[in-house]
């Protein structure tokens, strides 16, 4: 006689389990259910958290993996998608698709608000997710030091949304200007004002540059795009704070060549629909401004009750870790952290990636019973910024690089952090055509008008 069979769900797994029927239970009891795996929830789809998860592909983790967008973006390359050298589609790639093959990933597309330390939960609003070990990797938002109100004139680089929004803003104050019939409105709507000359600025400022005097000219019949004027305004002694002196300097010498301006010990003081002021009386009228000056950490720290910096990043220990709670970590431009020589670990890239890999070897270690990794130590392998076409300045310890050369390392270093053969083929692609025609390819304007 063939065996009836009934299913259950298992109690903690979410698995079907298959026992005999209730007439051969009597005989034999059911096998005991399996122990529950340990939980991380990864909060943010950033560099650090996609390292974090994984690194934790071979655990016998249950990973969950949460974001309010379903794209993990490659941000170093957004000013790129503003100023119509790239689509969106070329520097971003969904989160699900990142992880189809890693069987112990759960994807979830959401907004956290809040954590509960002493419950172990992770929440929206309206879903809690409990945790064994939570990692957040939320990154950063942009700071504009007490003026929030600038938000709306002067917008900065975070998001695909951003880099549309300005790429719009960008390509309609060309076409308003086509428009336009009194001369000194021209000349606002051609004026570009990018404020902050670390390498988001710098990069800016030349892209916008080269968007007005190569690829736009031949294409205006009333207006002239090579009349227009880029001005990076700095607040500090000199661009690129971060890298070397000498290559600041030729930078700078880079960008004047480009007719860029650069302005440095200058400081804005207001900022509104029509333009900039700059100190007590210096008045810089704009069509677009662009906001690349300062970022806050997100609230990640406030969700924990961390001890954080001016900055709103939590404070972490060796292991990334915030004081007190050892399940809990902090990575990315979301921790103010140091590594084992006590230097300050910078909020890029690279240090993102690094922690999420440390990370997640150390919860690995953990849940498989093994010694906790050394400290954590961060590897800086070297400061990079493109200018613009065929230049670029580039530090790598005591190598130096500029023009061309630095140029293409830069793109070469930047080809190989994207993910995906496709997406490294369609940018090298587009820069080649880019470098050969002084052409942009995704010029649309999409949306409302601003």
């Amino acid at each position: 006689m063939s065996e009836s069979l009934q299913r259950q769900p298992a109690e903690a797994s979410g698995k079907v389990r298959i026992f005999p029927a209730a007439a051969d239970a009597r005989d034999a009891a059911p096998p005991a259910p399996a122990p529950r795996r340990p939980r991380v929830v990864i909060v943010g789809a950033g560099f650090g958290g996609l390292e974090v998860a994984r690194a934790l592909r071979r655990s016998e983790a249950e990973v969950t993996l949460v974001d309010r967008r379903n794209h993990h973006l490659f941000q170093p390359l957004l000013y790129q998608v503003a100023t119509a050298a790239l689509s969106p589609g070329d520097i971003a790639w969904p989160v699900r698709s990142v992880f189809r093959g890693q069987q112990n990933v759960t994807v979830l597309m959401t907004e956290v608000n809040g954590v509960d330390l002493a419950a172990r939960v992770v929440r929206d609003g309206t879903v809690e997710l409990p945790f064994d070990f939570l990692v957040l990797a939320t990154g950063s938002n942009h700071s504009y030091f007490g003026h929030d109100e600038w938000e709306r004139f002067a917008p900065g680089l975070k998001s695909i949304e951003d880099a549309t929004s300005l790429r719009q803003r960008l390509l309609s104050a060309f076409e308003r200007a086509e428009l336009a019939t009194d001369p000194a409105e021209q000349r606002r709507l051609l004026t570009f004002v990018v404020i902050g000359g670390g390498p988001t600025g710098v990069e800016m400022a030349g892209a916008i540059s080269e968007l007005a005097h190569r690829a736009l000219p031949a294409e205006f019949r009333r207006v002239d795009p090579g009349t227009a004027r880029v001005v990076l305004v700095e607040a500090g002694p000199r661009i690129l704070p971060s890298f070397p002196e000498e290559l600041a300097d030729t930078a700078r010498r880079s960008l004047e060549g480009m007719q860029v301006e650069v302005r440095t010990a200058a400081r804005v003081t207001r900022c509104d629909e029509r333009g900039v002021t700059l100190g007590d009386t210096e008045r810089l009228e704009a069509g677009t401004v662009v906001w690349a000056a300062g970022v806050v950490a997100s609230p990640a720290a406030a969700w924990i009750g961390a001890e954080h910096d001016r900055a709103g990043r939590a404070v972490v220990g060796p292991d990334l870790s915030i004081p007190g709670h050892p399940e809990v970590f902090v990575i990315g431009d979301t921790a103010a952290a140091r590594d084992n020589t006590d230097r300050p670990v910078p909020g890029i890239a690279p240090a993102a990636k690094q922690m999420g890999q440390y990370v997640g070897k150390l919860i690995a270690a953990r849940i498989a019973g093994r010694p906790d990794p050394a400290p954590f130590s961060y590897r800086h392998h070297g400061d990079l910024a493109t200018i613009g076409r065929k230049s670029a300045v580039v530090s790598l310890g005591r190598m130096r690089l500029t023009g061309f050369p630095g140029w293409l390392f830069w793109c070469l270093a930047h080809v190989w952090y994207l993910i995906g053969f496709r997406s490294r083929v369609v940018v090298a692609f587009d820069w080649l055509w880019s470098y050969v025609t002084a052409q942009r390819g995704a010029r649309l304007i999409t949306g409302r008008r601003p």
